[in-house]
């Protein structure tokens, strides 16, 4: 079933989107930063995006990627943010990169909640296994791991799994199996292994290196990806998230990869995961396709 979804997240709100940027509240601290798909004009002034912006991402004019912060003197380096969803409460901990990003794809809690959910429904039939892929700073892992699953985070950035960690701790959790590597190479040796999970989901780029240099291409390595994957997942009582941040990249064309790979499951989700800002307007932040079995 085709559906926009949208997850209610006390500590963030789009505030306002346009003239590819958007304005957004993180707990009590706004940020500015560039959006490429807000092609649409701003609903407040220039003023006010000043007046309300706590931390302002500057490009570098010689990088497509990276900038700096420019900050106000109450806006810290690093602050935590709550999120809640039945007995799910996790705390995140989020700073400023120079890569624009705080730590945190607030869309992706409409995941979280269907992961924690499909983990509570599958550990009523048996122990829950969870592979998380491109697994950044661990919402989609701790929303796992606090619905008792064994959950095994892979990252090839040794950083960010250390990241993770530390929003594992915040949040009152422990137990999870940290992974820095290639997250393909990591699945084929898992296939080779023979060893099965419940749960798989995968947050790939569109491009990345892995722990040692390995080239990721999401067009490239998708398919053989989905492969490796479709031998690792159970075959009853399962699920699978995949999500694509690349823009042009549809989630009818994920469904269509997944489906070559896994065949038809028992229930299917697809669509844009999105955010509405105080004026109305929508604003498409990835696609993900999900289903069970």
């Amino acid at each position: 079933m085709q559906e926009q979804l949208t997850p209610d997240f006390r500590d963030y709100e789009l505030i306002d989107t346009g003239d590819f940027e958007k304005l957004e509240r993180f707990g009590r601290f706004v940020t500015r930063r560039p959006e490429p798909q807000a092609i649409w004009r701003k609903s407040l002034t220039e003023e006010e995006w000043r007046r309300l912006a706590d931390a302002s991402f500057l490009r570098d004019a010689r990088s497509e990627e990276r900038g700096e912060w420019q900050l106000k003197a109450k806006m810290p380096d690093r602050w935590t943010v709550q999120y809640g969803y039945a007995d799910m409460h996790l705390t995140m901990r989020l700073a400023l990169t120079s890569f624009k990003h705080v730590g945190i794809f607030p869309e992706q809690a409409a995941n979280w909640n269907f992961i924690y959910d499909n983990c509570l429904k599958i550990g009523k039939m048996r122990p829950v296994r969870v592979l998380n892929l491109f697994a950044y700073t661990g919402g989609a892992t701790l929303a796992a791991r606090a619905a008792g699953a064994t959950v095994t985070h892979v990252d090839s950035v040794k950083q960010v799994v250390s990241w993770a960690r530390e929003n594992m701790e915040h949040s009152g959790l422990d137990g999870v199996r940290w992974m820095v590597e290639d997250a393909l190479k990591f699945v084929q040796r898992e296939v080779r292994r023979g060893n099965r999970y419940d749960g798989i989901i995968l947050d790939p780029p569109a491009y990345g290196r892995g722990a040692n240099g390995e080239k990721w291409i999401l067009e490239e390595h998708i398919g053989q990806m989905l492969a490796c994957c479709a031998e690792l997942l159970e075959p009853q009582a399962s699920f699978l998230v995949l999500n694509l941040y690349s823009m042009g990249l549809s989630s009818t064309l994920a469904r269509t990869a997944v489906r070559q790979a896994f065949g038809i499951p028992q229930t299917e989700q697809y669509g844009e995961l999105t955010f509405t800002d105080r004026a109305g307007k929508e604003l498409p932040l990835g696609t993900y396709y999900r289903f069970t079995r």
